[in-house]
Parts: C-alpha cells; sequence; structure tokens
C-alpha cells in the first residue's frame, strides 16, 4: 500500500470514529463539531504540556512526568541533594535493600499528588472550583516537601539536634519552608507569590492543621500532601509502598484502592465505607514498619552512635550551627559521615572510633525492653540514663550514665490513644451526600482495641557491662512498675549473649 492510499485509510478511520462518537454521546451534528473541537484543545493542551516536561523512571511508580515549573526546582543543586540522603537513614544496615534517597520520594509524592488532585478535578472539579493553580500548588507540595530533611533522615533531627540543642523547636518541615524560599531567590524562579504563599502551607499542614472552622477556601486541598485532620495523605502513601518494598516487609494496604473511592463532601476528603478497613490497614502497616524496620533494635543502636558521633564531631564542624540558615543547611548530607571519617584533624578522633566501630559492627549492646503498661501511659516519664544507674544493686561494678544509652519510643497508629480512623469520614456511594463516621465495632472484632505503644529500650555502650545494666533496668522495673521482662525470650536474668548482625 502506498503512502497516499495509507493516509486516505488513516483518515477513514478518523472520520468513522467521530461518526461512531457521536452516535454514542447521542449528539447532533453541530453539537458534534464543538465537543471534537473541545476535545481536540484538550488533547493539544495535554501535548503542549508533554512537550515540556521531563519523563523520570520510578521503581514503585513506573514513569513520573514532570512538568516544567516543577524541573525548576527539581534542577538545583539544592534539591538534588537530595540524591544523598537516605529516606531511611542506617535501616540498610540491616535491610540491606533499604538504600533509596529522599530523592525517589520527593518524586514518588509528587506523582501521587498530582494523581490525587487530577482524580478529583476530573470527577469535581466545576463543583468544587479546582483550577490551574491548585493543581500546581499541590504537585510542588508533593515535590518539596521533604527538602529540609537532614542528614541521615529522622537521626539527625530525633536524636542528634535534642541532645545537641536541647528544647531547640526545630523541624525539617520548616526548613523546607525556608529553603523553598532560598531556591525561588536563588535561582529566579518565576513563581506567583499566592501559589508559592499556599504550597508552603500545604507542607507545614501536617504540624499545623487547617481548623474545621477556618475560613480558608478549598481546606480539601491542604489534606493531600501532609493530613493534618486525619493522616491520611500521599506522603504516606509512598514511603508506605517504597519502603515495604525495600526492606521485603508485607503491605496489606492498597493505596490505590483508596484513591479510585475517595471524593470531597463539604470540603473534607472522604472514602467510600467498603474501604474503612483498608484504612486501617494504612495505619497499621505504618505502625509494624516502624516496630519492624524504623526501630528495629540494631538500626537504632546504628543511629544512637551516629548520633555521639555527630556530638563528638560537633564542636569542630559547628554541624548544629548550620540549621539556623537554608544557604549553610543544604551543604548537609550524608556525606557528612565520611568526611569525619576519612578526616585527619585529631579533634575528630573520637567521633571516628565511634564510625570505626559502626564499620566494625562493634555495635552498642541491646539489653532489654519492655512495653510501659497501658494503665501507666498517661503518667509515663521518659526513662534516663540516671534511673538505671540508682536501680542498681550488684556490688564490685560501677556504672555510669555515660556507659548507658536509654531510647525511649512512641509507636501509634498517629492520633496517640485515639482510633485515627475516628478522625476520618466515609460515604456510602456516589449517589449519597451524606458523609459519616464507622465505629470499628461495625467493621471487625479483630481490630485493635488500643492504639498506642511506648518501648522503653536500654543499651550498654561496653560489651563488658551488659549482664550488670541488665540487671540494674530489670531493678527499675520493678520498682517502677512491679513488674519483669525476658530479653530475647529468654528467662529474665540469664546473660544476655551478643546477637547476630541482623
Amino acid at each position: 500500500m502506498g503512502l497516499r492510499n495509507l493516509s486516505a485509510a488513516f483518515d477513514m478511520i478518523l472520520e468513522l470514529g467521530d461518526q461512531k462518537f457521536s452516535r454514542t454521546m447521542g449528539l447532533r451534528h453541530d453539537e458534534h463539531d464543538e465537543a471534537f473541537t473541545l476535545s481536540q484543545n484538550a488533547t493539544g493542551h495535554v501535548f503542549q504540556e508533554r512537550l515540556h516536561t521531563k519523563c523520570m523512571h520510578d521503581n514503585v511508580h513506573r514513569s513520573i512526568y514532570v512538568d516544567a515549573l516543577s524541573l525548576r526546582f527539581v534542577d538545583t543543586e539544592q534539591f538534588q541533594r537530595l540524591r544523598d540522603i537516605r529516606q531511611l537513614g542506617l535501616c540498610h544496615m540491616v535491610y540491606p535493600g533499604a538504600v533509596h534517597t529522599r530523592f525517589e520520594h520527593s518524586l514518588g509524592t509528587y506523582y501521587l499528588a498530582d494523581q490525587a488532585i487530577t482524580r478529583i478535578k476530573n470527577f469535581q472539579g466545576a463543583e468544587l472550583g479546582i483550577d490551574r493553580s491548585d493543581v500546581k500548588a499541590v504537585k510542588l507540595a508533593g515535590l518539596l516537601h521533604d527538602i529540609g530533611h537532614g542528614p541521615f533522615s529522622h537521626v539527625f533531627d530525633n536524636e542528634f539536634l535534642p541532645k545537641i540543642l536541647p528544647g531547640e523547636k526545630w523541624s525539617h518541615e520548616e526548613m523546607s519552608v525556608d529553603m523553598i524560599d532560598y531556591i525561588v531567590d536563588l535561582h529566579h524562579i518565576d513563581i506567583d507569590s499566592g501559589d508559592l504563599r499556599r504550597v508552603k502551607e500545604m507542607i507545614l499542614a501536617s504540624s499545623s492543621p487547617v481548623s474545621q472552622n477556618s475560613s480558608k477556601e478549598k481546606r480539601f486541598l491542604y489534606d493531600i500532601v501532609a493530613n493534618g485532620r486525619n493522616g491520611i495523605d500521599v506522603d504516606k502513601f509512598d514511603y508506605i509502598e517504597r519502603d515495604t518494598r525495600a526492606c521485603g516487609i508485607g503491605n496489606s494496604f492498597s493505596y490505590s484502592r483508596l484513591m479510585e473511592n475517595m471524593r470531597v463532601m463539604d470540603d473534607e476528603i472522604c472514602y467510600r465505607a467498603k474501604e474503612a478497613r483498608n484504612v486501617y490497614n494504612l495505619f497499621q502497616t505504618r505502625a509494624d514498619l516502624h516496630r519492624t524496620v524504623y526501630t528495629h533494635p540494631k538500626v537504632k543502636a546504628m543511629e544512637l552512635m551516629l548520633a555521639d558521633a555527630f556530638l563528638l564531631a560537633n564542636d569542630y564542624l559547628l554541624i548544629s550551627e548550620q540549621i539556623q540558615s537554608p544557604e549553610d543547611f543544604w551543604k548537609l548530607d550524608d556525606t557528612i559521615l565520611k568526611a569525619i571519617e576519612t578526616a585527619c584533624q585529631p579533634e575528630l578522633k573520637s567521633a571516628q572510633e565511634i564510625i570505626l566501630r559502626l564499620r566494625r559492627r562493634q555495635l552498642y549492646q541491646f539489653c532489654n525492653e519492655y512495653a510501659v503498661p497501658k494503665e501507666m501511659m498517661d503518667h509515663f516519664k521518659d526513662v534516663t540514663a540516671k534511673d538505671i544507674v540508682c536501680a542498681q544493686t550488684r556490688s564490685g561494678v560501677e556504672l555510669r550514665e555515660e556507659d548507658i544509652v536509654v531510647n525511649n519510643q512512641k509507636i501509634d497508629l498517629t492520633r496517640g490513644q485515639e482510633d485515627p480512623v475516628r478522625s476520618v469520614s466515609f460515604f456510602q456511594d456516589y449517589e449519597s451526600n451524606e458523609k459519616f463516621k464507622i465505629q470499628k465495632e461495625r467493621i471487625s472484632h479483630l481490630l485493635p482495641s488500643f492504639f498506642l505503644d511506648r518501648i522503653v529500650r536500654v543499651y550498654s555502650k561496653k560489651p563488658e557491662l551488659v549482664e550488670v545494666v541488665a540487671e540494674a533496668f530489670e531493678n527499675f522495673q520493678l520498682k517502677t512498675y512491679g513488674i519483669k521482662t525476658q530479653v530475647h525470650g529468654t528467662p529474665s536474668g540469664k546473660k544476655n549473649k551478643p546477637t547476630s548482625s541482623f
């Protein structure tokens, strides 16, 4: 078939397709022309936008198309820095596959934010008044929500900063907001000031949620990336999927099902009632990741050692002073570990000794742990190394506070002792205009009745003191709670032998 005949055949197919479209939609000829013109314009607009996007291949979401404005942020040294910040800190030392970075997670959250707002716009855009400015703000909030993270992610703000700057109110969300302003000014990014303000408000929404009584327009937009209302957001969707895959952990939560069954009602994102169990799976999977991966005993031992190394290096490197300005802060990333390790300065020798122990798996030794009884939760105070030292009864061995590390861990379903699903609104079906709450008893009697764990874990910095520390810790428990715990499933009081690396 010649090129001319091929072209004629193609035109015939298009014409038949137009006729079928008209018959299917029940349109008159003039109505068809108008609809076809709108369709062509929309398609042309999509292709025009696609010309200015970049496709990035992600192992979770596959093809991610990044628009021109977002690329202005991505192609900066401040955003590219996220390639050198591991999403899960030192978890890869126990789960070798957990080597993904904040860069991948930020792109994944961008993708899901785009998917969420686009779905809402397609089905309810006219009703809710969603415009391109809304879409742009939500996508940028997803992309930039973690740009303020420090070295080794939460190790920096949860373990290092509270020790070096006790009482300092610093958060990676606030730094993300400051970093965005810095990038816009430094790289002369042309963005509307109102859009920029909304992007920053969306990032801070989890720490300062938009009130139900707020006069802010389109409150539901602020729940897509960082949801302070009930904790269901695309940030969690991405890291739960990404982290479970990387660590080989089971995941019973389906973010795609939840996104397919959402709807905005009374300025709030609601979900079909049949997804209530899936919502519980979201919160339960997150809690399982915290218990199994993020706070794994050996992961925490290494994170505590890394924090101690940073503390010892701080007087020389002035790490803590770099959190005051995004101009200095963006230069901090995970490469600081290698910089300390290979430095020639004698001032860093003590920090290097701890890092050497990390490399050789000579870790702080786990001694024991216990879960705080439910009835004691309201009056619980963090246990300190001093508490353990004061509970020592064995003679002949002197325990010092600097020999002991106590880790007080809180694991919940995002709402403390409250059932998080009580903050979620549901609807029956798409013909219904009523939203409602669902009591967990109506879903299953196998769901949890308590939603918070407080775990107290004790480590010895010196292997020869493990048995003494474990005994003192048991004495403290007996005195405080009248309970005994077991060590790794062995009878309490039996010597805790060093465990394997993994």
